[in-house]
């Protein structure tokens, strides 16, 4: 079961970056810049990391590369650094993929390490019946609660019906879902299915990298057995927020000010929602169907001075064609939302060791 003090932490809404993996030139693990990046997320505010999710690489569960305990152990480590100086917890996040029996492995290294919950792929089980996936996520769940994760198809993922999120949510140990369809067809399905289950318990996050903003300023209504049942997508999940972490949760503060002030969206903020799709089109890589996604992260982090490099652990996995120059075109248009120099001004101590 869920800590209490981290179920709360996880419903009030906190920002999660998808850690990146930090490889040197010969494209090995950078223990150094791997405990950097920790560290410049929790030093910016983040209320906990996702590691060993598509951001970090599914390839280092490979048996040649070998690296999910070791990065997931180097994150557990930070976190448990930062905690002695938090007055909350941080949120563990690990990832989790393959087939039942991979699955059940990984659940349980990630209850072995510490980790809260884990963020549950269901892209290798593409052709399972609905039933089939219901049992997985059973089973699973009997290991460490589950963070469901609808992920868009686009780089993987299924689709997963109404149906689907509605039976997810009879387990007891589902404590979150981070919703990344890229759709808003599917989202709301997410959303309707959690509200009509009588759930209030279970945290839902965006991982809507083109609908950031407005996911997190939206409140949905439904009519449930004759009442009307209000949900909110609470935090956010998302490789995006691996960089310019600084402002995203100063971003994620005011949406939360916004809504639980009861004011109507500023139009400043529609503008910002527009600012932040913008640049995840850049760094996502949108105009070659994300094929640059985790390069165009690792560009962002590699400018900062916080990688060496943007290698990714297949070789083939690189920037596209001129994304370079869209990335360089938001940090032009949109300088408001870098946290360039507050990475400058504490990148040498998240470095030294």
């Amino acid at each position: 079961m869920l800590d209490e003090r981290v179920r709360k932490v996880l419903q009030t809404g906190v920002a999660i970056p998808a850690h990146p993996l930090a490889l040197n030139a010969r494209r090995q693990l950078d223990e150094r810049r791997q405990r950097a990046l920790a560290r410049y997320y929790l030093a910016a505010g983040a209320g906990g990391l996702a590691v060993a999710v598509h951001t970090t690489q599914f390839s280092i569960r490979k048996r040649a590369v070998g690296l999910l305990e070791p990065v997931l152990t180097l994150a557990a480590e930070e976190m448990t650094r930062a905690e002695a100086r938090r007055p909350r917890p941080l949120v563990r996040i690990g990832g989790i993929c393959g087939p039942t029996p991979q699955a059940l492995r990984e659940a349980a290294l990630l209850a072995k390490l510490g980790y809260h919950a884990g963020l549950l792929s269901l892209a290798a089980l593409r052709e399972a019946s609905e039933n089939k996936l219901i049992d997985h996520c059973r089973a699973v769940a009997e290991t460490i609660p589950i963070f469901g994760f609808y992920l868009q198809t686009a780089v993987g993922g299924r689709m997963l019906p109404y149906s689907f999120w509605r039976r997810l949510a009879e387990i007891p140990t589902v404590v979150a879902i981070k919703i990344a369809p890229f759709n808003r067809y599917q989202t709301l399905d997410v959303v309707r299915a959690i509200a009509e289950s009588g759930r209030d318990d279970i945290a839902l996050y965006t991982g809507n990298d083109d609908h950031i903003v407005l996911d997190l300023l939206t409140s949905w209504r439904f009519r449930v057995q004759g009442r009307m049942v209000q949900r909110r997508i609470c935090g956010g999940l998302l490789g995006h927020w691996s960089v310019w972490t600084k402002g995203a949760v100063r971003l994620l503060e005011e949406c939360h000010r916004v809504v639980e002030g009861g004011r109507d969206i500023p139009r400043d903020m529609l503008r910002l929602a527009e600012e932040v799709t913008d640049c995840n089109a850049a760094f996502f890589d949108a105009a070659n169907q994300f094929a640059g996604c985790i390069a165009g992260l690792h560009e962002v982090l590699r400018r900062q001075g916080l990688l060496e490099g943007n290698w990714c652990l297949d070789p083939h996995e690189r920037l596209s064609p001129g994304q370079v120059l869209q990335i360089e075109r938001v940090y032009q248009a949109y300088p408001h939302l870098n946290d360039d120099a507050f990475v400058a001004e504490n990148r040498d101590e998240w470095l030294a060791g």
